[in-house]
C-alpha cells in the first residue's frame, strides 16, 4: 500500500489536540509518513512542543519527524520542496484574527510555489485551551 508523504508547516499549532487529530484521521485511511516543518523563531519552549508532538504521532504508529525552517514560512517550505519527497502539504495556522500566516496569506502563496496539493487546518494552540 502506498504511504501519503506529507509536509505539515506548523509552529504555535504544531502540538495542537486539532492537528494531531487530523494527522491520526489521515493515517487510519492509509500509511501516513510526516515531516513536521517548523519555522525558526524565539519562541521559548518550541522545541518541548515539537518533541511532544512526535511523540504523540509516535505512539499512534505515525512515522514523522521534524525539521526547523527559515523564519518566513513561505520561504521555508520553497527552500526545502522536493515533490520526490512528499505528496502534499498541510499547513496549520491560528484562528483568522490571530494568526499572522493567514493575514500573509499563507495557505495560497504554497500553493503557487509547489506543484502538490496544499490543505489548511486552523488549531488553537495548547495554552489557547480551557481546562475545566
Amino acid at each position: 500500500m502506498y504511504r501519503t508523504k506529507l509536509l505539515v508547516v506548523a509552529n504555535q499549532t504544531v502540538d495542537s489536540d486539532e492537528l494531531y487529530e487530523a494527522l491520526h484521521e489521515r493515517a487510519r485511511n492509509g500509511p501516513l509518513a510526516v515531516t513536521l516543518l517548523v519555522p525558526q523563531d524565539r519562541q521559548e519552549g518550541l522545541g518541548h512542543r515539537v518533541n511532544h508532538a512526535l511523540e504523540r504521532l509516535h505512539a499512534q504508529g505515525i512515522e514523522a519527524e521534524a525539521m526547523l525552517g527559515d523564519v518566513d514560512p513561505a520561504c521555508a517550505v520553497i527552500e526545502c520542496w522536493d515533490p520526490r519527497r512528499w505528496d502534499e502539504v498541510l499547513v496549520s495556522t491560528l484562528p483568522t484574527g490571530t494568526s499572522r500566516w493567514l493575514q500573509i496569506d499563507l495557505p495560497q502563496r504554497i500553493r503557487r510555489a509547489v506543484d502538490a496539493p496544499v490543505s489548511h487546518l486552523v488549531s488553537k494552540t495548547a495554552r489557547d485551551r480551557v481546562t475545566a
